[in-house]
């Protein structure tokens, strides 16, 4: 059994292994685990070695794993295994309430990131050097571990190393140094990453997109916004993703050139890239996507236009709460929800007799976000609807509006046939600071409310 602790993870590779040379070794990933171990644990140098001459010889499946341990599943260290493992640009926003007391509902875009706070010092000199030894490997994943842990580590004469790596005479090694450079996140390298987006080689070009991203200085918008001309689509991604990343509203105008791309990858990756940037001037460029022949584009545009939060895409939003698709209403429901205006209450409204049960509790989640007392009268009826989780939302966004037109339907719902909703009622008429058995409300005042 190898055991190897780096950052907060330990990586067991349990599979009894007998590595003859020359011979592929094949393992299967249940063999492969990852778990905690305390902060305080030395790393031993000549255990990385073993482990690393182990993986050269493994699958291209533990050593994946076994990067993603050895580098505190942080960065896009195995970028170049493929498409498959490029950062997606964001989850499918499935948004549902979750009208609990107090509660909020929110969508994960988040992409994994080492942090400042999780580099590990614990690597000596012994170890790190290690990790330099095979800098220059064959094996495309060990290389990229060690530039990887070299990299986060901030180790000394990193820069230089990647720099130098950056000009080799073989691609595979320059796109390692393009890696390395990201991980390292150093500003230095942005001019020449810069440089290497021109590289004869597609790998380097996205190797270098890619750590400009990681890098996240706005001196990089404009060679990104060269690459987003780049032959190869791949590249184009990459870069889109990168400018999403640096998040600067200079990166708006060079997106919104690829928003018609031929590849629906590069057209997702630029609408999620213009989400990260959350600026209003963004909008015009997404209300015509809204508008889209393809589902998924409405689908993409629309979570963005609820990133961005702006009153001017209530409209073209507010259209598509009728749209065919289940999954574009829904995200529809989500960004009208997050925008809070008052605008959208009748489209929003409207979506509460939608005969899917789930777009009908997200409009009422909708609803509750808006806070709106136009939005008590459509939601009344809604506590009888035939399905409790839509009766529960609709307690809830009543609570949360505070409006006393509210208060005999929330008493009465305190005799439903569901437990969770005649607790959420009660929870709603105590927003309204209605006792039980007091017919009086006491509604907040909401005069210091932002006007919506």
């Amino acid at each position: 059994m190898v055991v190897f602790g780096s950052l907060r993870h330990v990586f067991w590779i349990t599979a009894g292994l007998t590595v003859v040379p020359g011979t592929p070794v094949t393992v299967s990933p249940a063999a492969v685990q990852v778990g905690p171990r305390a902060i305080g644990a030395s790393v031993d140098s000549a255990r990385v070695a073993r482990l690393l001459a182990q993986l050269k010889l493994s699958d291209s499946t533990v050593c994946l794993l076994a990067g993603r341990a050895l580098t505190n599943f942080g960065g896009g260290w195995d970028w170049n295994r493929g498409d498959e493992v490029m950062p997606k640009p964001f989850p499918m926003p499935t948004p549902m309430p979750t009208p609990q007391m107090g509660g909020d509902i929110g969508v994960d875009v988040s992409f994994p990131d080492p942090g400042a706070d999780d580099r590990d010092d614990r690597f000596d000199d012994a170890t790190l050097g290690v990790f330099r030894s095979v800098i220059r490997d064959e094996n495309t994943c060990v290389r990229n571990i060690a530039a990887s842990v070299l990299g986060q580590t901030r180790a000394p004469g990193a820069f230089e190393l990647f720099t130098g790596l950056l000009r080799d005479r073989q691609p595979a090694l320059r796109a390692t140094g393009a890696f390395g450079l990201g991980e390292l996140e150093d500003k230095r390298a942005v001019r020449p990453l810069g440089d290497a987006l021109g590289d004869d080689a597609v790998a380097v070009r996205r190797a270098a997109a890619h750590a400009l991203g990681d890098i996240e200085d706005a001196s990089a918008i404009q060679p990104l916004a060269r690459a987003l001309r780049d032959p190869v689509a791949a590249v184009r991604r990459t870069a889109a993703w990168a400018l999403g990343q640096i998040e600067d509203q200079r990166g708006i105008q060079p997106l919104g050139t690829v928003l018609n791309d031929p590849s629906p990858d590069v057209r997702e990756t630029a609408i999620w890239a213009l989400s990260q940037i959350e600026d209003e001037t963004a909008v015009p460029l997404l209300v015509p996507l809204l508008r889209d022949r393809d589902d998924h584009t409405r689908q993409t545009a629309a979570y963005a236009m609820g990133q961005i939060e702006s009153a001017d895409g209530v409209s073209a939003l507010g259209a598509l709460v009728r749209d065919p698709s289940v999954r574009v209403r829904k995200t529809a429901l989500w960004a009208l929800g997050q925008i809070e205006s008052g605008s959208a209450v009748p489209a929003v409204a409207g979506a509460l007799r939608d005969a899917d049960p789930a777009v009908r509790a997200l409009a009422c989640w909708a609803l509750g976000q808006i806070e709106d007392e136009r939005a008590v009268a459509p939601l009344l009826p809604v506590l009888k609807d035939q399905e409790a989780s839509v009766r529960l939302a609709a307690a809830w966004a009543l609570g949360q509006i505070e409006s006393s037109h509210a208060v005999d339907a929330l008493q009465a719902a305190q005799q439903d046939a569901s437990s969770s909703v005649r607790r959420m009622a009660k929870w709603a008429l105590r927003q309204l600071d209605v006792d039980e058995g007091d017919p009086h409300p006491r509604v907040r005042d909401h005069s210091s409310r932002e006007p919506r």
